[in-house]
């Protein structure tokens, strides 16, 4: 008796793959539509306006009358509803209007796009950094578990990840710039300049960036690759003449890899609130500049599409570490999923 095929298999059976990423592209546009509502709520609890700031500037503190301010919160769009703000602002955003700077009259993606090039050129050239180092120290302390060089390694990495970001960045410029003036202390740069055309200037923020960075993925690199090296596949492996650095490269190091990589993810997208603080210590010309002078002012559509900005590089981040353990894990690409 001739049996006919089965029922077709809905998509997302077939491909559990394709399935998975659907799922977590979507559930990263909705973690980004959601903290794009909170920051717009958040924005409108600081305290004092615009207005006032505008005012103020323009007739010394306390400036202005009650009719001059509903006129200017009237022109600013500031007396409209809430959700009506709201939808006008996240609208524009879709269509890469990031609005206008209450304070100066300038759009917004004017502002930023002269200064985001210095602050991603940073947080780049320390990313490239930041993950052989990160990697490597894991590994090679992870490698040899128990010795001399773990200790030292995991010592060494426990007492940088302790000390604040602006601790380390005074310490360096303590160290780099004046006691031994071999770098310079702050970033400066001309306007139009490229930070690649000066790399001294980076040399020190992105020190001040790995040194933050580096010692949590050291740590998880490091017990992961230990674990590793004392398990059965590797004993295996070494009965059978595999070299040490082999075993430790193309074997433990892969598997620990996979653990590690969202919290090496989650390191890489700390530059977002970390950079803010090195480029204000390090007067590097980034968008911190720019963004702390416009919560001083209260520059509302300002802060709330530069912070969306950073919090959408967020959610990239955690996306790009996902793929990345799928790649270093084949059977992940394969095996069926539940929901997440």
């Amino acid at each position: 008796m001739k049996v006919g095929p089965g029922p077709r298999l809905p998509w997302w059976d077939r491909f559990p793959l394709g399935r998975y990423l659907a799922g977590r592209l979507l559930s990263a546009i909705v973690v980004v539509v959601a903290a794009s509502v909170v920051i717009f709520g958040a924005m409108q609890l600081l305290p004092g306006d615009a207005v006032d700031v505008l005012l103020a500037k323009g007739a010394g503190s306390g400036g202005g009358t009650a009719a001059q301010k509903a006129a200017l919160r009237a022109e600013l769009g500031l007396d409209r509803p809430l959700p009506e703000r709201y939808l006008d602002w996240i609208g524009g955003v879709l269509r890469g209007d990031l609005g206008r700077s209450v304070f100066s009259g300038r759009p917004v993606t004017e502002i930023v796009a002269g200064r985001l090039r210095n602050t991603l050129t940073l947080a780049a050239v320390a990313t490239a950094v930041l993950v052989p180092v990160a990697v490597g120290l894991g590994a090679w302390a992870g490698a040899r578990a128990g010795r001399a060089r773990d200790r030292a390694v995991t010592v060494a990495a426990v007492v940088v990840g302790a000390l604040p970001e602006f601790v380390t960045a005074t310490l360096l410029i303590a160290v780099f710039a004046y006691a031994w003036p071999v770098l310079p202390a702050v970033s400066m740069l001309d306007p139009d300049a490229s930070p690649l055309s000066a790399p001294e200037v980076l040399v020190l923020p992105v020190l001040t960036l790995v040194a933050v960075m580096a010692p949590q993925t050291i740590r998880m690199v490091r017990a992961q690759v230990a674990e590793a090296m004392a398990s059965d596949y590797v004993r295996m492996a070494r009965l059978h003449g595999v070299s040490e650095r082999r075993i430790v490269t193309h074997h433990a190091l892969r598997n620990a890899l996979a653990p590690a990589a969202p919290l090496l993810a989650g390191s890489i997208t700390w530059l977002v609130g970390g950079i803010v603080v090195v480029e204000t210590v390090f007067n590097y010309p980034g968008i911190s500049a720019d963004l702390v002078h416009a919560i001083g002012h209260r520059d509302l559509p300002y802060v709330q599409s530069v912070t969306l900005l950073f919090a959408a590089t967020t959610v990239v981040g955690y996306l790009l570490a996902d793929l990345t353990v799928l790649a270093l894990v084949p059977k992940l690409r394969t095996q069926p999923r539940q929901g997440r």
